[in-house]
């Protein structure tokens, strides 16, 4: 059987966040237990050789490269289409949420959030109607349906009208290196990126959704209440509408006390998970929230939101906060920092909690749901 698959969120130079990661990981599985299969890879630019995943891989690259609205409707209803046109596979595969109207090949189509449709403010103007647009008629087009928790699965049953037995879960999972470190590394983490002090830890894209915003008033307001010698470092790149984020940074009263550390290395990454006093992550809005089993896989204790796809996949092994309250999510934060038994108590039911997620079974699943495109 011949595979299609859009990978263009493979970004080359270590650059993969949430969809990213779930497209390498499932496909690095998939390559492996099916090699009786091809897999074409359809990039929108050169890729890196490493995401050649295996003798059964064939890698295509389409233009244009897709990172555009208009850029998008090129790629997908031009190029992919044309490409499926002329290859004909037994199944196209698309990670991310977006596909093509264009082709009477079999579509698997892996959805990760609709926060568009409930926060369409954070969203430019010309990306919002892409999205409005084309999101509801790639459900209704695809003959398979995946989302990456209930939340959003339920998500888009009632917004889209979908009918229930149409949409597969498939969860993320934590890397393999993400594992807890040893006491003299997470000293050494501390000295490097806090000066050897205790640090609450936020993981992820600045922009709005995640937000930051509450995250950093609440931490003001936590280091004006308890005087305690704990940090922020925050860890991600700048990515749309940053600005507020910058705004409210400039008007912190522990401002020194904050770090923005941009991107890291995996490695790092995991270290810093590691030596944290917890991990905080707060989105208002969230399609699964890997962070928050990679933390747990780290032994980090986790405070996170109590709304959409967060409590599912923290599975009561998280403090829970609401996201649209400062006030909540500050004493969330004095409630970890005050109690050593606590944050032992959450790191032990995280680490449990993480036995729940792998690659390995989410591939498996996936599997499932291409096998039933062409049953």
């Amino acid at each position: 059987m011949e595979i299609a698959v859009n990978v263009r969120f493979l970004l080359p130079g270590d650059k993969l966040e949430g969809i990213g990661r779930f497209t390498l990981e499932t496909l690095r599985c998939l390559v492996r237990q099916h090699p009786e299969h091809t897999f074409h890879f359809l990039f929108d630019r050169a890729f890196d050789e490493r995401y050649v995943l295996g003798p059964n891989v064939v890698p295509h690259v389409l233009a244009p490269p897709a990172r555009h609205p208009l850029l998008w409707l090129a790629w997908f209803e031009g190029a992919v289409a044309q490409w499926l046109r002329r290859h004909r596979p037994a199944v196209f595969l698309s990670p991310d949420g977006f596909t093509t109207l264009r082709t009477r090949v079999p579509r698997v189509t892996v959805f990760h959030d609709l926060a568009f449709e409930h926060f369409p403010q954070d969203v430019g103007r010309l990306v919002l109607r892409y999205y409005q647009y084309f999101t509801p008629r790639y459900v209704r087009a695809s003959q398979r349906v995946v989302t990456v928790s209930e939340a959003t699965r339920q998500d888009i049953v009632q917004t889209y009208g979908a009918a229930p037995d149409s949409i597969s879960v498939v969860y993320n999972a934590a890397d393999r290196h993400f594992r807890p470190q040893p006491a003299a590394v997470q000293e050494a983490t501390r000295a490097r990126f806090s000066a050897g002090r205790p640090y609450f830890l936020f993981v992820g894209a600045l922009q709005p959704r995640k937000n930051l915003v509450h995250l950093l008033r609440a931490f003001d307001e936590f280091k004006t209440a308890t005087q305690a010698p704990t940090k922020l470092l925050i860890v991600g790149r700048t990515a749309w509408k940053a600005g507020p984020i910058f705004d409210v940074y400039q008007q912190l009263r522990h401002r020194h006390d904050v770090h923005l550390t941009g991107r890291v290395t995996d490695a790092e990454l995991a270290e810093l998970y590691a030596a944290a006093l917890a991990t905080c992550y707060v989105p208002y809005f969230e399609g699964f929230g890997i962070p928050v089993i990679e933390a747990q896989a780290c032994g980090s204790p986790v405070i996170t939101s109590n709304c959409s796809s967060l409590p599912e996949v923290a599975g009561g092994a998280a403090h829970l906060v609401d996201p649209f309250s400062v006030a909540s999510i500050a004493a969330g934060l004095g409630a970890v920092q005050a109690s050593e038994s606590y944050r032992a108590e959450l790191t032990a039911r995280g680490l449990r909690n993480t036995e729940r997620f792998s690659w390995e079974e989410s591939a498996s699943r996936l599997w499932l749901e291409i096998e039933a495109c062409v049953a």
